[in-house]
């Protein structure tokens, strides 16, 4: 008896077909690595520091080239005409600019120089009104109210005479013009005399503020007499 053949068996259950793999996206983690996290708070407090630093420089006055840039400030012949007390630049045209030990210094070596306070003084039907104490660098010549910006004629003579008295005609005689610290009013009265000839001018910036600092004696002054024609 011949063998027989034992039919194939056959699934009846559908060929599975090969899984395709997915590419399954994994979302980045909302947390910064260690080391970004660890430099968050350096971060933010050299942002607190600028910003600190920006604050104070909003709190600090103009340089005072900033400051006069004010067309209205200055006459059109360039002097100072408003804000006399204000910060000054490092030094006048036509002139040396002085501190302290460079005035002594000047005194020392040149005692013929002349001392010129131009601070102000009010004048009242015409005459000075002594409103406050003033007190001065020993041997100055005090000419009030010749810094201001504009002067009359009235002032203008009072300048243009003392100063041809004291220095006895001399037009090259050092002379140095000062009045307080951030105070204009020297400033212009440098100008006022180079106008007038006058070629050997320092300008003592800081004035009495910067002398009394330095312990050096003040003596109380008198505005010299304006005289008033009849």
């Amino acid at each position: 008896m011949s063998r027989s053949t034992r039919p194939a068996i056959v699934s009846a259950q559908p060929r599975r077909r090969p899984l395709l793999r997915q590419s399954v996206h994994q979302p980045k983690s909302a947390c910064p690595p260690a080391s970004a996290a660890a430099s968050l708070p350096s971060r933010l407090a050299g942002a607190r520091q600028l910003l600190g630093a920006l604050a104070l420089l909003a709190l600090l006055p103009l340089p005072a080239g900033a400051a006069n840039d004010d067309p209205t400030l200055f006459t059109a012949d360039g002097y100072r005409q408003s804000l006399y007390r204000s910060p000054t630049p490092e030094r006048a045209e036509h002139a040396v600019t002085l501190d302290t030990a460079a005035l002594q210094k000047l005194l020392a070596e040149r005692p013929e120089t002349r001392l010129i306070d131009v601070y102000r003084r009010p004048w009242v039907n015409g005459r000075f009104v002594n409103d406050e104490e003033h007190r001065n660098i020993p041997g100055s010549l005090w000419l009030a109210n010749t810094g201001d910006g504009q002067l009359t004629p009235q002032w203008q003579a009072y300048f243009a005479d003392n100063l041809a008295h004291i220095s006895a005609g001399r037009r090259d005689l050092p002379l140095v013009f000062y009045c307080r610290s951030d105070c204009w009013l020297s400033w212009n009265a440098v100008r006022r005399a180079h106008a007038l000839g006058y070629t050997s001018l320092y300008w003592y910036r800081d004035g009495i503020d910067a002398w009394e600092q330095a312990g050096l004696p003040l003596h109380p002054a008198t505005p010299q007499e304006l005289s008033v024609a009849p």
